[in-house]
């Protein structure tokens, strides 16, 4: 991999004013374009329908709704520019030995934490520590640097990363939020206070807390843009965040409407829809890594067997679901990656309704036999699936979707059963494997979220006690494939590789791919430059100001 000057930095990023980082953003303001001057001064209302976080370290735990939040305060080592190329961002530079073994990264300097701590190259070997700390509590941050044997010192500014194998994603799980990089000061804390507290650099810093009600942000006036800028000022436009929890759909977008709020998140099909001719803007700006999905828990019947699998594939319309449902919202998807992946692979015809064939396929896998409520039997069971559905993380729209597979699949002699639960009792029933299918999101910068979806090493949680492998595969070769994808140093090789995981997974029916993970926010006229997103696909409030 070639060296990453601060010179190329600085093309990449251009200027930044207006400019998508991530790439994978698609925005219209409330008139259809930016209107006049921007304007300093105003704080800015967000309201989330997202379950409240816990802890906002993005370290601990590594749930989506932490990301979104911590984009305003944290940043990262690397970035993704409008290309989708990951670029350095709190790096100068980046460079890896040939053997892959060793990544030598350099901070840029000048860059200085909210607690006034300098950013240097203890940083990086601090925060990787702290990822890898059993007592943080980590999981998409955890799994995305456990190659990382050892941080070694080089000098103030730089430090090499030591791997116990080649890792070719590494930059790219250096790019998200949940690998954020954290004052080292701060991190020494315990747990809890650094949750209540975390300190990083971005334009917006942390200021108080008022549990299930809202977190209050302020402008951070000693902000450092890492790149060049033709901004006449480092400093973020707005005041600050206020940062709501309204967990109802309807009153959110009610409060947007009044003028209570400015931005909202998780919105619903027909809102998106009805918002077009009410004057608020819409960013449509789909997650990385993993698509939305039902997986399969292979582990354990009746899904254990391939033939009933397809089965239940087969038996369900999704298309017809998704365009009753969504609206034009929420394009079908038939990959295990995100459309915003250019490593995705599809076959629709894997996944095409066919009520004949799915019956027929579970009369070769034996289950010939009804009970009085028409539901299949075979050796004396029924043919009961269990589908845990997390009312924090799966939108109305979403639950109806599920309940057609639930009326579809009863035709072929399905009873499928969805409990809705809220998110502590969801995770909680993934814990403990009470499942046959669930719809568990994960959002990976790069294919590389493969290996930890689908590598049997997945199948033993992470010390958060999360563990991402929901469809139990276990398939040696499978594998193999995963790990040599993630070592190759060749474009052409790794692509092949990462093609050939996908064909396993969906050929033996594992996972029936939906649409994209959502991220759809609304927006009022007020609003201007609303666009830019990190890495993560989660808006940035650097740029944005207010109408006022």
């Amino acid at each position: 991999m070639p060296k990453l000057s601060s010179h190329l930095k600085i093309l990449a990023t251009a200027v930044l004013g207006g400019l998508a980082l991530a790439g994978c953003g698609n925005s219209d303001s409330a008139d259809g374009e930016t209107t006049g001057e921007p304007q300093s001064g105003g704080t800015l209302t967000y309201a989330s329908g997202d379950a409240e976080p816990d802890c906002l370290d993005p370290h601990y735990g590594g749930n989506y709704p932490q990301g979104l939040i911590a984009t305003q305060y944290l940043e990262t080592l690397f970035t993704k520019d409008e290309d989708g190329q990951t670029i350095p961002w709190l790096a100068e530079t980046s460079e890896v030995s040939d053997d892959g073994l060793t990544h030598t990264i350099s901070v840029t300097d000048g860059i200085t934490f909210h607690d006034d701590t300098p950013l240097t190259s203890e940083a990086i070997k601090a925060n990787i520590e702290h990822l890898q700390d059993p007592e943080t509590a980590s999981s998409t941050g955890f799994l995305a640097v456990e190659k990382v044997e050892e941080v070694e010192i080089v000098d103030e500014l730089t430090a090499d990363l030591h791997l116990s194998a080649p890792d070719n994603a590494l930059e790219e799980s250096l790019s998200m939020h949940w690998t954020a990089i954290q004052s080292p000061e701060a991190l020494a804390r315990d747990v809890q206070e650094n949750c209540a507290d975390p300190v990083g650099t971005g334009p917006f810093m942390f200021d108080s807390w008022e549990r299930e009600q809202q977190v209050n942000l302020v402008r951070n006036d000693d902000y450092v843009l890492p790149v060049e800028s033709d901004r006449e000022t480092d400093q973020a436009y707005l005041d600050g965040i206020t940062w709501r929890m309204i967990p109802e759909a309807a009153t959110r977008y009610a409060a947007l409407q009044s003028g209570e709020v400015d931005v909202i998140d998780n919105a619903q099909p027909d809102t998106i829809q009805s918002a077009e001719d009410a004057n608020i803007g819409h960013l449509d700006s789909p997650r990385p890594g993993a698509a939305n999905r039902l997986e399969l828990n292979s582990s354990q019947a009746p899904f254990d067997d391939v033939l009933v699998r397809e089965a239940f594939m087969r038996s369900v319309d999704v298309d017809g679901g998704i365009e009753a449902l969504y609206f034009d919202t929420a394009p079908r998807s038939h990959s295990l990656l995100s459309s915003v992946e250019p490593l995705g692979y599809s076959d629709e015809s894997l996944f095409t309704q066919d009520v004949e064939q799915a019956n027929e396929l579970l009369d070769d896998a034996g289950w010939t036999e009804r009970d009085d409520d028409d539901v299949r039997m075979k050796d004396g069971e029924r043919l009961e699936i269990v589908m845990p559905v997390s009312t924090n993380q799966s939108v109305p729209a979403e639950q109806s979707l599920f309940e057609q597979f639930q009326s579809q699949s009863a035709e072929v002699g399905f009873d499928m059963q969805i409990n809705l639960l809220d998110l502590s009792s969801w995770y909680a029933a993934l814990g403990e494997h009470n499942y046959d299918l669930v719809s568990a999101p994960y959002t990976k910068v790069g294919p590389s979220v493969l290996r930890i979806l689908y590598h049997s090493d997945s199948i033993e949680p992470a010390p958060s006690g999360y563990f991402a492998n929901n469809a139990q595969v276990d398939i040696p070769e499978l594998d193999e494939t995963l790990v040599q994808a993630e070592e190759t140093t060749d474009d052409d090789e790794r692509a092949e590789l990462y093609e050939q995981a996908q064909r396993t997974v969906l050929e033996d029916h594992y996972v029936l791919p939906l649409y994209d993970q959502q991220n759809h926010f609304l927006y009022s006229a007020d609003v201007q430059n609303m666009g830019d997103t990190s890495a993560i696909a989660a808006p940035e409030y650097y740029n944005v100001w207010l109408d006022q």
